[in-house]
């Protein structure tokens, strides 16, 4: 008999560690990485033509169906095209999270830095777009397209998305591009995301989600597990984690429902029978899931603070402002 896998955990058969987790994902990024540094093309998926490594478990030049076209020109053209190679994600979290001038952006295993780079674009020079990754491969990539970007309110953190750098109480907005699916620990990914929202941030990432009836056989699967597929959870789980770790509001909105022909591409680079693809079509979504952490936010704060300096009426007042005749010159 089969035993159920627990929200946020590795996957039950095949690889089960954290450390293992860590170390497969490592090596195709990795490997991703060093291909597009190298100067390889891009496959139309997320890896290198020639190269070993595509980041949805296929060593194939096909197009992968998760990872392709999420970047309108406009986004393409703010940053280096090497960022965009790098770009292994299922959404545009940067055009969803509806970011604001001065704010603290976190891109949780941020890659290639191309989802950092267009946050620092949108919180300007006021703000901060912290990226944070565990490969070495990546960061380089990451610093160099900084450079080339000639961005100056971006910092590359080198750790893990399960024990984040940084101090408590620090970041208005969270955002990651498919990257926490990837983690065998989601339940310490979201109370760090918790941990390091102010009071009043907001969580905002696109991830793929799983709806129930997945077969086992591909939420086991570990090259799909670091393709952003057989480590999802399920859309409740997610929300369950979101609201236990102390979040409000949570939310998951679908961006996109994975085809049959979509599925059968998965089966196919994951070295799977494709014959699943009927059991896989329609369970697997990518969604942008919001969630806020408790307590006043920078706007209701400034808000606040002006309602409480405005002038009060005067009683010698003439004008509908509240002000005399003998003010306002």
């Amino acid at each position: 008999m089969q035993t159920e896998t627990p929200a946020g955990s590795a996957p039950v058969g095949g690889v089960s560690t954290l450390d293992d987790i860590r170390t497969t994902v490592r090596a195709r990024y990795g490997a991703v990485a060093a291909g597009i540094a190298q100067g390889a093309t891009s496959s139309g998926c997320c890896g290198p033509t020639a190269g070993p490594v595509a980041c949805c478990g296929s060593a194939s030049a096909t197009r992968d169906p998760i990872t392709a076209d999420l970047y309108d020109a406009l986004d393409s053209s703010q940053v280096p095209e090497t960022a965009l190679l790098a770009s292994l994600g299922c959404g545009n979290p940067t055009a969803l999270a509806e970011l604001r001038e001065g704010e603290t952006v976190l891109d949780l295993g941020s890659g290639g830095g191309i989802d950092v780079l267009l946050s620092a674009k949108r919180v300007g020079p006021t703000g901060k777009a912290y990226g944070l990754d565990m490969t070495d491969e990546m960061l380089a990539l990451a610093l160099d397209n900084k450079q080339k970007a000639g961005a100056t309110n971006v910092e590359f953190l080198k750790g893990h998305i399960e024990a984040i750098p940084l101090p408590s109480n620090t970041v208005d907005v969270i955002i990651s591009n498919c990257v926490i699916n990837l983690s065998g620990d989601k339940r310490k990914v979201i109370a760090e995301s918790f941990r390091v929202l102010k009071p009043g941030g907001r969580f905002a990432v696109s991830d793929v989600i799983v709806r129930e009836g997945l077969p086992r056989a591909v939420r086991d699967s570990m090259p799909l597990w670091t393709g952003c597929v057989a480590g999802a959870l399920e859309e409740h789980e997610f929300i369950a984690l979101l609201t236990e770790a102390g979040f409000e509001n949570a939310s998951i909105e679908p961006t996109r429902v994975y085809t049959r022909d979509d599925a059968v591409a998965l089966l196919e680079g994951a070295g799977l029978d494709v014959s699943l693809a009927d059991a896989v079509e329609g369970r697997i979504i990518s969604g942008f899931v919001r969630a806020t952490k408790p307590g006043a936010s920078t706007a209701s704060s400034t808000a606040a603070t002006v309602a409480i300096a405005a002038p009060q009426p005067k009683p010698n007042a003439t004008r509908a402002c509240g002000c005399d005749d003998g003010c306002c010159r």
